[in-house]
């Protein structure tokens, strides 16, 4: 039962329990001789017993309704302020004279100018801990990364090289000779050409993961451009250049190397579409692939990289929602929340 109909039925009743506690009172003090002129006395033609209580009733049930309006207005607006509140949108408290309500208003308000606080305060310790660990890994991590290259180039990769002139040797000494033993020869000379590539990508790709210095969008656009040169996949992207908090921007970076990853790795997509706005104070990462999809609710909805991501989202005051369907493909979106001073877009 709605408010409104709480209201009506409310007010008819007590309307009805009025008129029969003063007609009790009134006959009691002023008694009358026969009370079948309650039947016999009319007003518009209608005996007095009837018309007087429908009356009644009939004042009750448009004082319900008319309550009923004004409260269901009340609670509809306290109820889409909630709403809001719950979706990260800024809210104004309203005027009411009514002072429960007015009260509702004004711990709605605490609730908002606290969780504007808590964000302020994710995205500023979100900041500082990208910035130290930045600070403090970067070096290690290219160091590392470049040894690794060293080595892999001066073994691996030479040694492949050595093994394609050697195969390229034998192949054009043995021309003349079998044709099925010629193709084999050459297929173990193309196999080999394949993974001198892969090894010339694998060392392209041994670098730093940080931006380094770049912005969000020169990072995310010097990433897909390197991605197109090595995959088959057709990659879109459509990146406004927005201005945001070293933090934020490195999280939102690294956030987008992961479901890259695990579009290449999972989802035998053909194309990858990337998205980030800026709209209504939130900022906007959306990922979106025509692979293999996935159950959300299967094992592997809990992995380290979607649980990495959305931890991510959440230290950044944000949120994030796949949704993914068997055979038609995955999106993700990242929204986060845009303080004052942030956002701006570039000239």
């Amino acid at each position: 039962m709605t408010i409104i109909q709480r209201q009506i039925l409310n007010g008819a009743i007590f309307s009805l329990c009025c008129f029969v506690l003063l007609s009790l009172l009134f006959f009691t003090a002023f008694p009358i001789a026969k009370w079948s002129s309650l039947w016999e006395e009319k007003i518009f033609d209608l005996p007095f017993i009837y018309i007087v209580p429908s009356i009644s009733i009939l004042i009750g049930v448009s004082y319900g309704l008319i309550s009923g309006l004004f409260w269901q207005k009340q609670l509809n607006s306290v109820e889409m302020a909630i709403r809001e509140l719950e979706k990260g949108k800024a809210i104004s408290a309203e005027p009411h004279s009514v002072p429960e309500i007015l009260s509702i208003w004004k711990k709605i308000d605490k609730v908002q100018k606290q969780m504007l606080e808590q964000t302020k305060l994710s995205q500023k310790l979100a900041n500082e801990r990208a910035e130290d660990q930045e600070k403090r890994i970067q070096e290690m991590v290219s160091q590392e990364r470049n040894r690794l290259a060293r080595e892999l180039h001066d073994s691996v990769s030479q040694q492949l090289f050595a093994a394609s002139m050697m195969m390229s040797a034998i192949t054009e000494s043995k021309a003349s000779s079998d044709d099925r033993e010629t193709k084999q020869l050459r297929l173990i000379e193309e196999t080999i050409h394949q993974s001198q590539l892969e090894m010339r990508a694998l060392l392209l790709h041994l670098r730093p993961a940080a931006l380094k210095g770049k912005t969000l969008q020169e990072g995310i656009q010097e990433l897909l451009v390197e991605l197109m040169q090595k995959v088959t996949m057709d990659i879109k992207w459509k990146i406004e250049p927005i201005t945001l908090d070293k933090g934020v921007e490195d999280h939102l970076f690294r956030i987008l190397q992961e479901s890259v990853s695990n579009t290449l790795r999972h989802s035998k997509a053909t194309s990858l579409d990337i998205l980030l706005i800026l709209r209504d104070d939130f900022v906007i990462l959306r990922v979106s692939d025509d692979g293999v999809g996935f159950e959300l609710d299967e094992e592997k909805t809990g992995s380290y990289g979607l649980q990495n991501m959305h931890e991510r989202a959440i230290e950044l005051g944000g949120s994030m929602k796949i949704v993914s369907l068997k055979n038609r493909g995955t999106r993700l979106e990242v929204r986060v929340p845009v303080l004052a001073g942030e956002g701006a877009k570039d000239d």
